[in-house]
């Protein structure tokens, strides 16, 4: 797990580490303001089943289309599913903003914007969703 390039907050990644290690899931967490490079290059060498990215700045939605270039770059681990929470952007435009993450190459897109709702989601609150993707990803289903 990571936060994003310009995002300097650390309580968000603190907050999700504990709840993936409580749900008993072994989490490198490489913390905030992490280049795209750097980023790449660490999922290169710990090959994780699963990259999450933080964000609370509002401006995750632009440092993860970076992030994202880099990680399926050639060379990048394949099939590795990327997703990204938070505050991604202060536009209000959430749906707008996630289905361009979605188009850019993350799997899942967790927004605390008011104007994203996923309708395919049973669980209302984000960090319901996540939870959710992560135990279908641990049993095989994501």
């Amino acid at each position: 797990m990571s936060g994003t390039e310009s995002d300097a907050h650390t309580w968000n990644l603190v907050f999700l580490q504990l709840l993936l290690e409580e749900s008993g899931h072994h989490v490198h967490n490489l913390g905030p303001c992490v280049p795209a490079t750097v980023l790449a290059a660490e999922c290169s060498r710990l090959r994780p089943d699963l990259l999450v990215l933080g964000t609370v700045n509002g401006h995750g939605a632009e440092d993860a289309l970076t992030a994202i270039e880099h990680l399926r770059a050639p060379g990048a681990p394949a099939g590795m599913p990327v997703v990204i929470g938070g505050k991604l952007s202060t536009s209000g435009r959430g749906r707008q903003d996630a289905e361009r993450l979605l188009s850019a190459g993350f799997d899942a897109v967790y927004s605390d914007d008011p104007s994203y709702d996923d309708p395919t989601s049973d669980d209302p609150s984000v960090i319901g969703e996540f939870a959710s993707f992560v135990c279908a990803l641990a049993a095989g289903k994501s």
